[in-house]
């Protein structure tokens, strides 16, 4: 992977990546800042092995622009960031890192705010809070939401029945076939809610053990990974990393609904051009995902914490889904142009700022 770093945080507008390198403790990790248009930068911290410090450095800008959307979108009032480590959270996770990262986040005085995300939890959250206050993502015992992982799922199945709704005329999901890929912390509380709606599940994950706990627990049909995209059902749910909507996995699919809990869904944008085309309806993955950050950053609303606000904000999916749908239909364009359009519309209106490299998110 190759690309000019400077011509493509100017083609859409960032205002700050920061490199973190630590020698003492081993950090090599990136702060890419998108947008505090609304608000401070928001988004998860995230640690995984990338295979170069190119894929980590363009992963953190991709994930940080598309959080400016997802808050935007939900009616959120904050902006767009995201933090990757370069390392294997298995191997290389430690105390000292952990610290060293928060520090260098305490360093940019409230600019950004991290939270948990692929390859960290809440104790990791835990760590980085003892050197800064500028943690979203925490326990209730440190005064966070706790685990936000139900609050995700509840929004991802809210756009799964908006989506249910314009195909078929009812958002009930009892009696459809799910193909759900991926069974992690939210992907398996997804499953519970499908299963007690009624919902015929067949499931994958490169992890056998819980593809295991998933057919004991719910009785439900498992295939190997490479399979869930030809399975004959009506939805297909993505639950696992993005990229999963390509040029390979399309003609493979006979759902008339995506809609899941994965990050950018869509391996380029001329796949959501694809879906549109072959009548596949797609809840844009920044919305239908954008319920566990809505539950997260409640806290930071007047008044702090508020549960039962938090998780009405959380069912509200459902409405920003068919928002989407409806500027879609007035503007006959793609539903993930249509949500682009959503986000950029309130920025706009609130602000007068408007995001660089419209319709190319």
């Amino acid at each position: 992977m190759s690309f000019p770093i400077f011509d493509y945080v100017g083609r859409y507008g960032f205002k700050k990546v920061v490199f973190c390198n630590d020698p003492a403790t081993g950090l090599r990790a990136v702060i890419a800042i998108h947008s505090t248009a609304l608000g401070p930068a928001v988004g998860g911290l995230r640690m995984w092995p990338y295979s170069s410090e190119e894929e980590a450095i363009f992963d953190a800008l991709r994930l940080a622009r598309g959080m400016t959307y997802k808050y935007a979108a939900a009616g959120v009032n904050l902006g767009g960031g995201k933090a990757v480590i370069i390392g294997d959270p298995k191997r290389d996770k430690s105390e000292a890192l952990l610290r060293a990262l928060g520090r260098f986040i305490d360093q940019l005085g409230g600019e950004y705010l991290t939270g948990e995300d692929v390859g960290t939890t809440l104790d990791d959250m835990e760590m980085i809070y003892t050197e800064t206050d500028n943690v979203v993502t925490l326990p209730e015992h440190c005064g966070g939401a706790g685990d936000i992982s139900p609050a995700t799922a509840l929004g991802a199945i809210a756009a799964a029945r908006a989506c249910a709704t314009r195909v078929w005329g009812t958002g009930q999901l009892a009696g459809r076939r799910v193909a759900l890929q991926g069974l992690g912390v939210v992907g398996g509380k997804a499953l519970r809610m499908l299963h007690e709606e009624g919902a015929s599940v067949v499931v994958t994950d490169v992890d056998e053990d819980k593809v295991a706990w998933a057919v004991r627990e719910f009785g439900v049909e498992a295939v190997p990974p490479d399979e869930i995209y030809r399975q004959d059902v009506d939805i297909f749910a993505p639950y696992a990393l993005g990229g999963v909507i390509n040029d390979e996995t399309i003609p493979q699919l006979t759902a008339k609904v995506v809609a899941g809990s994965a990050n950018n869904i869509l391996a380029e944008e001329r796949h959501g051009d694809e879906l549109e085309r072959r009548g596949i309806v797609y809840a844009v993955d920044y919305v239908a995902n954008s319920g566990g950050t809505i539950y997260d950053t409640d806290r930071l609303r007047r008044g702090g914490f508020h549960r039962e606000r938090a998780m009405a904000n959380v069912r509200r999916v459902y409405d920003r889904i068919e928002e989407i749908f409806a500027i879609a239909d007035a503007e006959g364009i793609p539903c993930y142009r249509a949500a682009d359009r959503l986000a950029e519309q309130r920025i706009a209106a609130l602000t007068g700022v408007r995001l660089l490299g419209v319709g190319s998110r």
